[in-house]
């Protein structure tokens, strides 16, 4: 798969160059903690429907999330799906 390819077709997300393999990842804000959880709770929705599960960092306002594919130690075509339909929850 062209990582770089794949990452046109997902707005404002970058790769990892740091971690073998690649990560994708994103930072979301949000206007209050209220809604920060909301969107977590819906990614977690997103990652169980998927059977796909992102590492999380949340604070008061903003989340980050970074998709990776632990079975082929680094990206997959998946993880770019799960970007996208993370996306359109924010949209």
């Amino acid at each position: 798969m062209a990582q770089q390819a794949m990452l046109t077709q997902v707005q404002g997300w970058a790769l990892d160059p740091g971690v073998p393999g690649g990560v994708l990842h994103k930072t979301f804000t949000f206007p209050d903690f209220h809604r920060t959880m909301a969107f977590v709770n819906a990614v977690a929705w997103v990652a169980h429907e998927q059977d796909h599960h992102p590492d999380l960092t949340v604070s008061f306002n903003r989340c980050t999330l970074r998709w990776a594919t632990h079975s082929v130690g680094g990206l997959s075509l998946n993880d770019f799906i799960c970007a996208a339909r993370v996306d359109a929850l924010s949209a």
